[in-house]
C-alpha cells in the first residue's frame, strides 16, 4: 500500500510498504509501529538514522536526466561508479556531456569479483580504452572493491585532490554496489549518523543524500537509475541473487565443435552454429548452472524444460529474440546483466535471449 498522506520524517518521501527497492518503503510492521509512536522513517532513512548504513533506492530516466542537467548548473565534483562485471550495461556513454565541464572521476567497482590473476594495470587499461569508445573520457579511473574494502582509501585521497572544496556528486546505475561504496566511506571517515541528511533534488521527488565532508561541501548520493537493456531489470528478487555474483567467478571453459547449443539457467541459449573446433569461456554467477546440447533438437528442450530444468526464467519467458554473431578470436560476447562467453577461435554464434536485452561484442576484458 501507498498512503499520499503519511510522510517519513527524514525525508519527506510518501511511505508504502510495496516496493522495497522506490522511495518510501517501510515493512508492515516498522508502519504500524509508526503509527503508534508517531515517528514514521521510511527504511532507508531508519537505517541511516539508527545504523549509519545506506540503502540504494532505482529513478526513472527523466528523473536522471534531471539530476544531470542540475549538477552541470553547480561547479562539482562527479564520481560515476560502475560494476566492471558488467560494465558494459552499468557504465553511462552520454555522461560527460550532461555534467558539462565538471570533473569526473570513473570508479569500476566489485574488482572481487573478477579472476585474482588479472593486472590491475591491464584492467584500468581496459577500462579507460572501452569507457572512450563509449564516448566517455574521464579525469582519473579508480579500482575497487567496496566488498572487501579494496582501494577505498585509495579512493578517498582522490576524492579529496580532486573536489578542492566543492560538493561530490556520486551517481551509477543500480546494482554497480554505490551505496556498498558509500557505507564503505562512511566507514572509513566515521562520519556519525546523526550528521548525514536527505533533501529532496529541485524538480524530482527524489530525496539525496548528504554526507558533510566539511561546513561547506557535502558529498551526495543520487538514487540508482535501471538500464532497461540489463538483463537485471526483469529479474524477481529470486532471480537477481542467482544472477548477480556475490563471490569470485569461477571461468567455465568448455571443449566445442559447431552444432552444439549452451542454455544459461532458462534465461539465454548459445548456438554455435560455424567455425573450427573452439574453446568457449563463461564468466557468470557461480549460481548460474549452464546445460550443453546438441543443436538439434535444442529448440525443444527449452520448451519442454523451461522454468524446471533451466532456471532462473523471466516472466513471458517464450518471447525470446534471435540475433547472430560474428565473434572472432578473443573476442567477448556480452549480455548485459548477465556475464560474457570469451571464444579462442573465430566463432558464428546465435543468440536467444530475452526480448530488449542489449547483446554485444567487444575486445576481450580476460
Amino acid at each position: 500500500m501507498t498512503d499520499e498522506s503519511l510522510k517519513c520524517i527524514g525525508c519527506g518521501a510518501s511511505i508504502q510498504t510495496v516496493d522495497k527497492n522506490q522511495r518510501g518503503y517501510t515493512p508492515k510492521s516498522a508502519y504500524e509501529a509508526g503509527l503508534e509512536t508517531g515517528e514514521l522513517y521510511c527504511q532507508r532513512c531508519f537505517k541511516l538514522r539508527h545504523y549509519n548504513e545506506l540503502q540504494g533506492v532505482t529513478m526513472s530516466h527523466d528523473d536522471f536526466l534531471a539530476i544531470l542537467n542540475g549538477i552541470s548548473d553547480e561547479d562539482a565534483l562527479v564520481v560515476n561508479v560502475v560494476d566492471i562485471f558488467d560494465i558494459s550495461g552499468s557504465l553511462i556513454p552520454g555522461l560527460k556531456r550532461f555534467v558539462g565541464d565538471n570533473d569526473l572521476l570513473l570508479v569500476a567497482n566489485k574488482l572481487d569479483l573478477l579472476p585474482s590473476s588479472i593486472k590491475e594495470s591491464r584492467l584500468t587499461h581496459w577500462v579507460k580504452k572501452y569507457a572512450r569508445s563509449q564516448g566517455l573520457v574521464v579525469e582519473e579511473l579508480l579500482l575497487t572493491s567496496a566488498q572487501t574494502q579494496h582501494h577505498v582509501d585509495d579512493l578517498l585521497e582522490e576524492i579529496e585532490r580532486l573536489r578542492k572544496g566543492r560538493n561530490v556528486y556520486v551517481v551509477g546505475a543500480s546494482n554497480v554496489g554505490k551505496s556498498t561504496l558509500i557505507n564503505s566511506i562512511l566507514k572509513a571517515t566515521g562520519i556519525a549518523g546523526d550528521l548525514i541528511t536527505t533533501s529532496v533534488f529541485p524538480g524530482t521527488t527524489l530525496d539525496l543524500v548528504e554526507i558533510p565532508f566539511d561546513e561547506s561541501s557535502y558529498l551526495i548520493d543520487t538514487p540508482g537509475i535501471m538500464e532497461d537493456g540489463q538483463l537485471t531489470s526483469q529479474l524477481s528478487a529470486e532471480g537477481l541473487k542467482q544472477v548477480m555474483p556475490k563471490k569470485r567467478v569461477k571461468a567455465r571453459t568448455y571443449q566445442v565443435n559447431p552444432e552444439q547449443s549452451f542454455f544459461i539457467g532458462g534465461l539465454v541459449q548459445v548456438d554455435y552454429l560455424a567455425g573450427d573446433r573452439n574453446s568457449f569461456t563463461f564468466y557468470l554467477s557461480n549460481a548460474l548452472k549452464i546445460h550443453r546440447r546438441k543443436l538439434e533438437g535444442a529448440e525443444a528442450f527449452y520448451v519442454d524444460h523451461v522454468g524446471e530444468l533451466l532456471t532462473p526464467t523471466i516472466e513471458g519467458a517464450g518471447d525470446r529474440v534471435r540475433r547472430e554473431f560474428q565473434v572472432k578470436a578473443g573476442q567477448d560476447l556480452v549480455i548485459s546483466g548477465l556475464g560474457w562467453l570469451t571464444v579462442a577461435e573465430d566463432a558464428k554464434l546465435a543468440i536467444y535471449s530475452p526480448k530488449g536485452i542489449d547483446v554485444l561484442v567487444r575486445e576481450a576484458l580476460i
